[in-house]
């Protein structure tokens, strides 16, 4: 009894002070926090359940178990879009890589009528994906301004129909989503270029460094986080591609553009198979998943050094 403290009045007054917690700042984010379990976790908890159902909105779901999943193994046409998706994945992500970082070196020169430039390569940005993927089609018809050009130069002898040839449908369309998404992730790493000291760069020229060394070795090392952003960004919009797939080709010739979320769509609006639709799309997410993560590792988390 004769060891035991009394406790002092700053204890007892912070301790107090842990017991009242203040409610106010909750209450405020009650609404917010409301809302993005609403529209983010609900939707994501309901789609796995309903990936174990049959459902086809107007009747009940019911429950099959692994039987959308054991369906999608054996589905030739799930594999066909998994393809392409991964192809479109290996022929944007590289040139989404390597373009953007010219062209932003391009425009942080200080040059005369820079601006206007900037402009010009960001307009597509902005520009409708369905008015562009409506004029690209245009061009890309057997009579259109490509095969024109082409036939003018003496590279082609007779019109392609690019857009109704296996063998080049899915390279158009991508060429398509490369160029729309050029100014996007110039602006990126333009802002990246902000970043990077001058004296850096000054220094390696006085050592005698040429561009491509200042490129590797300066440029390249500081821009590893920006780098890692664009990986990631592009790696989404990749296999996630719909829009211009939709508009332009449809999925055809034969399948050959068909992606995994133009292949939901169908499932899921045109046949009404709501339950096989989300199987498909909790496959969708665990790929986006995986090649994240590849990506953050391979990036190094984005760290510089």
């Amino acid at each position: 009894m004769g060891n035991e403290t009394v406790p002092t009045a700053e204890y007892r007054a912070s301790k107090k002070k842990r017991r009242n917690i203040p409610l106010l700042p909750y209450l405020f984010l009650l609404p917010a926090l409301l809302l993005f379990f609403t529209f983010d976790y609900l939707p994501i908890f309901s789609a796995f359940y309903y990936s174990f159902t049959e459902y086809h909105i107007l009747s009940p779901a019911e429950w099959v178990g692994w039987e959308n999943y054991r369906a999608l193994m054996q589905d030739t046409k799930f594999w066909t879009a998994v393809s392409n998706s991964l192809t479109y994945f290996l022929i944007i992500v590289p040139l989404l890589l390597t373009v953007p970082l010219f062209l932003a070196i391009l425009v942080n020169q200080k040059l005369r009528g820079i601006q206007l430039f900037r402009v010009i390569y960001y307009l597509p940005v902005v520009t409708s994906m369905v008015a562009v993927a409506i004029v690209w089609k245009y061009l890309y018809h057997p009579a259109g301004l490509l095969n024109a050009a082409l036939q003018g130069i003496g590279l082609q002898k007779e019109a392609v129909n690019w857009l109704l040839n296996p063998d080049t449908a899915l390279p158009a369309v991508a060429v398509l989503e490369v160029w729309k998404s050029l100014g996007f992730y110039m602006v990126i790493y333009l802002a990246g270029l902000q970043t990077i000291s001058q004296e850096l760069v000054e220094a390696a020229k006085m050592d005698g460094a040429g561009r491509l060394r200042v490129l590797w070795h300066v440029y390249l090392p500081q821009l590893r986080p920006t780098i890692a952003v664009i990986l990631v960004l592009s790696t989404l919009a990749s296999v996630q591609m719909f829009t211009s797939i939709y508009i332009m080709t449809g999925g055809g010739p034969f399948d050959s553009t068909l992606t995994l979320p133009l292949y939901i769509y169908q499932k899921a609006f045109v046949e009404l198979d709501m339950g096989y639709a989300t199987a498909m799309g909790m496959v969708l997410w665990l790929i986006l998943m995986v090649l994240t993560v590849i990506n953050f590792k391979l990036s190094n988390g984005g760290r510089v050094g």
